[in-house]
């Protein structure tokens, strides 16, 4: 007769298992560091294991060491010591519901936690000189370092480890009175707080918001700037536009300076004309083939040869849009399929005056001196001339 056993009799009993004769080959091989499931499968079938890996794996599991991220020291620099700077790619929707990108800038002053937050239709070298400008401008100083990743934009590569900055940027640099610095490669980690910065303004400024224009769009992102500034940081405990103020930082250079980086280099197409924004603004031809300096002032484009203004346009912001110069063709003809400049007379209220070589006036003198002779000649008795000349 098969008794019966009461369940609480059952609870806390297990099945054996293939794998108890060998749980302390297993214990051993973890203790020297062997944690792959496969090679100690391999190890124990060489002792006579007929079980599967899944219950290795599930033995191993709670032997393996937490996976934790890893250490970062936290860097604090003191007041006016350094401000760090990164590009983000931003997104929002336009009227007809079509996604596009935008460029954001941000800087960020390494001891007050200062914020810069300006957005930009692309993000290539001029556009990155012209938002550094304009942070030190809203800082009202430049700091001694400002850290940045490896762009392209500032660097050309590195040697033996170390930077290869673009010539233009040290040019830059220097004018303005700051250090570059790159972080370590692999390590954003260096400059974590611009980092969060550019996250901080996907997550908290974007969502939601509605502008007319990238200007519009920078006036609140601005306005969001001095709003979040004006409330204690999460680490730090202060509030970080009064700890601007007693930032010791470099002071700005002069105003020409800084106007000079608020240009742009564009080329001049064949047919003349200079492409910014999308748009196409018409020059006079003869800068075709060249490099001239544009800028947006307010409503109007400008195209200067150095310090010349070679033509001015009402901005537009219809991409594709050819906006031409007037007399943009002046003096220019087509011969033979090719365009080439008119040959003009011109007109003046002068008499002409006629330039030639010296030499030509030499050979005049000659002239009148052999017709003077030739004349003497004739006039005077055979009688009365040296002999031989008759």
């Amino acid at each position: 007769m098969r008794s019966v056993i009461p369940d609480s009799q059952l609870k806390g009993r297990t099945r054996p298992s293939k794998l108890d004769p060998f749980k302390s080959t297993i214990d051993e091989l973890v203790q020297s560091g062997i944690f792959n499931c496969v090679v100690i499968y391999e190890r124990l079938q060489e002792l006579g294991y007929t079980g599967g890996i899944t219950i290795i794996k599930d033995y191993i599991k709670a032997m393996r060491p937490a996976r934790s991220s890893l250490a970062v020291r936290r860097y604090e620099t003191p007041p006016g010591k350094q401000a760090q700077m990164e590009w983000g790619i931003t997104h929002y929707i336009d009227e007809r519901g079509i996604v596009h990108k935008t460029p954001v800038f941000v800087m960020i002053m390494g001891s007050s936690r200062s914020k810069y937050v300006e957005f930009t239709k692309r993000c290539d070298f001029y556009s990155l000189l012209k938002c550094m400008v304009n942070a030190f401008e809203y800082f009202g100083g430049v700091p001694q370092i400002v850290l940045t990743d490896r762009m392209k934009t500032v660097i050309d590569g590195s040697e033996a480890g170390k930077p290869l900055w673009n010539k233009r940027f040290e040019d830059f640099a220097a004018d303005m009175g700051f250090l570059p610095k790159v972080c370590r490669p692999r390590r954003p980690q260096t400059k974590g707080k611009v980092e969060r910065l550019v996250d901080y303004v996907k997550d908290n400024f974007l969502p939601g918001r509605q502008f007319l224009d990238v200007d519009d769009l920078n006036l609140q992102a601005l306005e969001w700037c001095r709003k979040v500034d004006s409330k204690p940081h999460g680490t730090t405990g202060e509030i970080p536009l009064m700890a601007l103020k007693k930032e010791p930082l470099l002071p700005l250079p002069d105003k020409a300076v800084r106007d000079k980086y608020r240009w742009e280099l564009r080329k001049v197409t064949r047919d003349g004309f200079v492409s910014f924004d999308g748009a196409k603004y018409g020059v006079p031809w003869q800068y075709s083939g060249r490099e001239v300096r544009v800028r947006i002032s307010g409503d109007e484009f400008e195209a200067y040869d150095g310090e010349v203004r070679i033509a001015h346009h009402k901005v537009v912001y219809t991409s594709g849009r050819i906006v031409w110069l007037k007399g943009q063709y002046e003096g220019l003809a087509e011969r033979n399929g090719m365009a080439a400049p008119f040959s003009y007379a011109k007109q003046t209220d002068k008499p002409p005056v006629e330039i030639r070589p010296l030499s030509m006036y030499d050979r005049v003198a000659m002239q009148r001196t052999k017709r003077r002779y030739l004349d003497r000649r004739l006039r005077t008795p055979a009688f009365l001339l040296p002999a031989g000349i008759v």
